[in-house]
C-alpha cells in the first residue's frame, strides 16, 4: 500500500468513527506531513483520495472539511439471543438467487461476483494461454490429491499477511472455497451434530450443514466486532455442539472485521470446550485496512482452527481453486477431498502459479481494495439519497458487500418479486439465517458499478420499497 493510501484509510476511519464530525475543518497539509512524517505532496495525494470517496470537500483558501452530507445511516440491528439449534431451511431461495442471476440482462445486485473487467487481471488470461500451450501436457494429468506443490508453497508464503505460518505440507487445494468449507464441517461432524453460526450467515455454508444433515445454532453477531462471545458461551453451556463456524475477516454479509482480541477471547472458549473453528477467509485479503487482519488460524497452537479460503471473491471465481488448513484435522480433510472430488482441476493452480509469482496477485489486490472501498462510498449514498429515511447500512471494513435493514414491515422476499419484471434482483435477508430471519434485509454488491445501470437499479428498489411503505 503507498503511503498516501494508508494515510488515507486512517484519515477515513477517524471520520467513520466520528472523531471528525461533519462540517469540521480537518489538519492542514503541512500539519499532517509533520506529524505523520510524510511529504506534503502524500498528504495532498491522500486528501484528493478521500474527496473521490465524497468523506472530504476541499474549500478554497480555508483548508479540508468533513463532507456535512456524509452523515452514517445507524447500524443493523443485532439479532435475539440464540433460543435452540434449527435445520437449516431457504433453500428454494437460494436456489432461485443462485440460477436467476445468469439471465441475460439481469442487474444482479445481489451476487457475491468480484469486479472482472479489470486489466490487472490480463496477466491471469496470458498465464492460462501459457499453460495450454506446454508441450509436456502437464496440465491434462491429474495432481496428487493435496494439489499442485508450486501453488502450496505460494499459498503458504502469502499467507504470511494474515499472521499465518504454515508450511506447504499442512494445506490442501480444493475446488473453491465452498470445497474447502465441505471437507472442513464433514471433517469434524456428523450427521445430527450442532454446529453454532455467526447469524447473518454465508447462506452456502448453512446449505453445507443442511445437506449433510446437521443443525446451525445462529449466534447474535455485532456489525462491528462480529460474533457474540458471550451468547456463544452460554450456548455452549446449554448445547453439544461439535463446531463453530464463522467468517470474522470481511464477514459475508456485514463486513466487519473482528478485533483480534475478539478472535484470541473465541480460540480460548473453544479450547475449553474442546471444539473445533471453522474459519472461512475468503474475503480476509480484501480488508481496506493494512496490513490485512490476522486470522484466527493465526493464533491456533493446537491444531482445532481449520482455515478455508480461495481465490474466488480476490481474482476469480470461475478459476475453482481454493484451499483449507485442516490443522489437526489432515488426515481426514484428506478423505473427505478424496470422496468428494478427487483431483482439482491443474489448469487454473498452475495458471494462478505464474500469476503470483510475477507479481500481479498482490498488483491487483491493491488496485481492488481501493476500488471497492471507494464504490462502497458511491452505493452508501445511493441508498441513503433513494431509499426510505431510517434505513440502517452496514459499515464494510472490506470486501464488496453491503447489507442493508429495512423497516421490520418491508418483506424482501416480495420486493425481489416485484423486481423480476424489471430484470433486477437483490439477495433477499432470510437467506442468510438458518430459520428464516432478516425478511427486512438485503445484502447489495457494489464490486462493479455502473453510473448509469447500477444507480437507476438501485433508484428503482428504492422507489418500489416506497411504494411498499406507502401500503403499510
Amino acid at each position: 500500500m503507498n503511503r498516501y493510501e494508508h494515510l488515507a484509510n486512517v484519515l477515513g476511519e477517524r471520520i467513520e468513527q466520528g472523531l471528525y464530525p461533519a462540517g469540521q475543518r480537518l489538519p492542514s497539509v503541512r500539519t499532517l506531513s509533520t506529524e505523520h512524517g510524510v511529504s506534503v505532496s502524500t498528504v495532498q495525494q491522500a486528501y484528493r483520495s478521500l474527496e473521490d470517496r465524497h468523506l472530504v470537500v476541499a474549500r478554497p483558501k480555508s483548508g479540508y472539511f468533513v463532507s456535512i452530507s456524509k452523515h452514517l445511516a445507524a447500524l443493523p440491528a443485532v439479532c435475539r439471543s440464540p433460543q435452540r439449534p434449527v435445520d437449516i431451511s431457504q433453500w428454494d431461495l437460494v436456489l432461485g438467487q443462485i440460477t436467476s442471476r445468469v439471465i441475460p440482462g439481469m442487474v444482479a445486485l445481489g451476487g457475491g461476483t468480484p469486479d472482472l473487467t479489470l486489466p490487472s487481471l490480463k496477466p491471469l488470461n496470458r498465464a492460462m494461454a501459457r499453460v495450454a500451450q506446454r508441450t509436456d501436457n502437464s496440465m491434462l494429468y491429474y495432481d496428487i490429491i493435496d494439489g499442485s506443490k508450486e501453488l502450496r508453497d505460494q499459498i503458504a508464503r502469502l499467507m504470511i499477511d494474515s499472521g499465518s505460518h504454515i508450511d506447504a505440507e499442512n494445506l490442501v487445494i480444493t475446488t473453491g472455497c465452498h470445497e474447502a468449507l465441505s471437507i472442513a464441517i464433514r471433517s469434524v461432524c456428523e450427521v445430527g451434530d450442532i454446529v453454532a453460526v455467526d447469524s447473518p450467515s454465508f447462506h452456502g455454508a448453512m446449505q453445507t450443514l443442511k445437506g449433510f444433515g446437521m443443525k446451525a445454532l445462529e449466534i447474535p453477531t455485532d456489525p462491528i466486532t462480529g460474533i457474540s462471545i458471550e451468547a456463544l458461551e452460554l450456548a455452549l453451556e446449554q448445547w453439544p455442539i461439535k463446531a463453530i463456524q464463522l467468517t470474522p475477516t470481511c464477514n459475508n454479509p456485514l463486513g466487519y472485521n473482528m478485533p483480534d482480541d475478539r478472535k484470541m477471547a473465541l480460540l480460548r472458549l473453544a479450547q475449553c470446550y474442546d471444539i473445533a473453528i471453522i474459519e472461512d477467509d475468503v474475503y480476509g485479503d480484501l480488508s481496506y485496512q493494512y496490513p490485512r487482519p490476522a486470522t484466527i488460524y493465526s493464533f491456533d497452537d493446537d491444531g482445532r482452527v481449520l482455515l478455508c479460503s480461495s481465490f474466488s471473491k480476490t481474482v476469480a471465481p470461475g478459476l475453482r481453486v481454493g484451499w483449507i488448513a485442516p490443522g489437526r484435522y489432515r488426515d481426514r480433510a484428506i478423505h473427505m477431498k478424496y470422496i468428494s472430488t478427487g483431483n482439482t482441476a491443474t489448469q487454473p493452480q498452475l495458471a494462478m502459479v505464474d500469476f503470483i509469482e510475477e507479481g500481479h496477485y498482490q498488483a491487483h489486490l491493491r488496485r481492488v481494495r481501493n476500488q471497492y472501498q471507494l464504490n462502497l462510498c458511491v452505493m452508501t449514498d445511493w441508498v441513503m439519497k433513494y431509499f426510505p429515511q431510517g434505513v440502517r447500512v452496514s459499515r464494510p471494513q472490506g470486501g464488496f458487500l453491503l447489507w442493508i435493514e429495512l423497516d421490520e414491515k418491508i418483506d424482501t422476499q416480495r420486493l425481489n418479486r416485484m423486481l423480476e419484471p424489471e430484470k433486477i434482483q437483490i439477495a433477499v435477508g432470510s437467506i442468510f439465517s438458518a430459520s428464516g430471519k432478516y425478511r427486512n434485509c438485503m445484502r447489495i454488491n457494489y464490486a462493479q458499478l455502473d453510473e448509469k445501470i447500477d444507480r437507476q437499479a438501485i433508484k428503482r428498489v428504492g422507489e418500489i420499497i416506497h411504494q411498499l411503505m406507502d401500503n403499510l
